[in-house]
């Protein structure tokens, strides 16, 4: 069905820190990941109070080496601060290459670029899937067995969230970790849905693989919404519990519109966590 409607100083544990809010929201742990023999960074915000909370791990978008579009720190903080304030412990894990840990590893974007200028669209697909299938998902599997080994982390209660590239990666570690509650995805694809057939038969595959719900989101002008279109037509095929929104024009381009996560959390908030509080109640 559908609607259409620098700061941080690293260190190699846990840094507890002042989680009170303030004017500029929950302040996170900075935390180091063991992904292979890379030690990735993370933000993880935690809501006040004690005991067990449920848990929301997050799958970033395409982040550049050196890119100058993305605030990724920021970026976190606005997600973050929306979930901590809700009750739900949220942990961004920067990929190999990317974010805080761009010194650690090499950045699945850069490959892409790299695939495309020497080779053409057809290799940069290529890349992308392989790196979707085997170093993303690896890191997001050592994130995931992570916040899981947080004493805080309720683990009966765990759900993935992803946007664009992220957005993929979050369907396809869905399919890894088969007691998540939920998924919400953001524009998965939406950049690359229409220039890579192996990618929409991955995550057609993915759908049919993953028994939680999931809720798949789009602005109307994002690059393209025929991935939400796409998988709920299969998923309504599968008679699996899902979402589909399709916001109004977000923005005045179809950067915007992909951005809506970041940029239009109110838009999307009620209706996301109306989602997560139906499929994550205790």
């Amino acid at each position: 069905m559908f609607v259409i409607v620098r700061f941080a100083i690293i260190i190699s544990a846990l840094l507890f820190t002042d989680r009170r809010l303030n004017a500029q929201g929950y302040a996170p742990d900075t935390v180091v990941v063991q992904s292979g023999n890379l030690r990735l960074k993370g933000l993880l915000w935690k809501p006040d109070g004690t005991g067990s909370f449920p848990a929301i791990i997050f799958c970033h978008g395409s982040l550049g080496g050196i890119d100058t579009i993305h605030d990724p720190l920021r970026e976190a903080s606005l997600l973050g601060n929306v979930f901590a304030n809700r009750g739900y412990i949220f942990f961004a894990l920067f990929r190999r290459g990317a974010g805080l840990s761009k010194n650690e590893g090499v950045n699945s974007t850069d490959l892409m670029d790299n695939a495309f200028k020497e080779k053409g669209q057809e290799e940069r697909n290529k890349v992308q899937l392989q790196q979707l299938e085997t170093d993303q998902l690896k890191d997001m599997i050592s994130g995931m067995k992570f916040l899981k080994s947080q004493r805080n982390t309720d683990t009966n209660h765990v759900a993935i969230i992803g946007h664009s590239f992220g957005g993929s990666l979050a369907l396809l570690l869905a399919e890894h970790e088969r007691n998540v509650k939920a998924v919400v995805v953001f524009s998965p694809a939406g950049y690359s849905w229409n220039l890579s057939p192996p990618l929409r038969e991955r995550l057609l595959t993915a759908i049919k693989n993953i028994a939680m719900p999931v809720m798949i989101i789009h602005a109307q002008n994002d690059y393209s919404v025929n991935p939400g279109f796409t998988l709920d037509s299969m998923m309504n095929q599968l008679h699996k519990t899902h979402v589909l929104k399709i916001y109004p024009k977000f923005g005045n381009s179809a950067s915007e519109g992909h951005g809506l996560i970041f940029q239009g959390t109110k838009i999307w908030e009620a209706d996301v966590f109306k989602f997560l509080d139906e499929y994550m109640k205790y």
